[in-house]
């Protein structure tokens, strides 16, 4: 049987988009698992290869009693060192769990679109090539947990990607989105455009195809370091 990635959505037609299609070309089976509709994490990740927590409209802050629950339930794959990575909403739960804040940017800036990307040196001697556009979609970003290494900077938000130990990963940016994906956001977040900072529609699509084949690109190298394939699981790969 195929290794198992815990894949965590926030909405009834969520989906892990293009993270998920890599995942399962690596060999990985997904069990994908909506908490807000009452699906239940497990207590242990000793039948998963791994985790990744996805975004959602919501607020890493909201009393919702499943955003405290995915918060705590964090030092699961942190207690026992499976690998994690956590996506625009999950990066804020990573980081609100290892004592950092989340919170509006202090001028009411968002990043709802496309938006440079820089590498930190960490960042370079973990991966050469780094995108230098990443697709952004959030009114809300995160300190830099203690003891974390920031992998990549922006220029609103500065944290945008984190290591935080040898198994546990944050990024503020979407990579996984589709082209179906997107129109889909482009469509249904459109009250949004009006916020500051945020691009129009049109701008979110055009830049796509300009900036989507390396973020694509870096995506593919980023899950593979993060979670390796199938078969390297299974042989138990060093």
């Amino acid at each position: 049987m195929s290794p198992r990635i815990l894949i965590v959505l926030h909405q009834e037609h969520s989906s892990p988009g293009r993270v998920g299609h890599l995942l399962q070309a690596a060999g990985f089976h997904l069990d994908i698992r909506r908490p807000p509709l009452g699906d239940r994490l497990p207590e242990t990740l000793e039948e998963h290869a791994g985790a990744v927590i996805f975004g959602g409209p919501m607020s890493a802050n909201d009393p919702e009693e499943f955003v405290k629950h995915e918060t705590e339930w964090l030092a699961v794959p942190l207690r026992e060192e499976k690998p994690f990575l956590g996506i625009c909403l999950g990066a804020q739960m990573l980081a609100n769990h290892l004592g950092a804040s989340v919170a509006p940017h202090p001028e009411g800036q968002v990043e709802i679109g496309w938006y440079p990307l820089r590498a930190t040196e960490d960042g370079r001697a973990l991966m050469e090539q780094w995108p230098q556009m990443v697709y952004h979609f959030h009114r809300e970003g995160f300190e830099l947990p203690r003891s974390a290494t920031l992998l990549a900077t922006g220029d609103v938000y500065p944290n945008q990607a984190f290591r935080y130990g040898s198994h546990a990963w944050g990024l503020q940016f979407h990579a996984e989105l589709t082209q179906v994906m997107m129109h889909r956001w482009v469509v249904r977040g459109a009250h949004r455009f009006a916020l500051t900072g945020a691009q129009q529609g049109r701008m979110h699509l055009e830049g796509r195809l300009i900036h989507d084949a390396a973020l694509r690109a870096w995506l593919v190298a980023f899950l593979t370091r993060i979670f390796g394939t199938a078969d390297c699981v299974a042989a138990r790969c060093v």
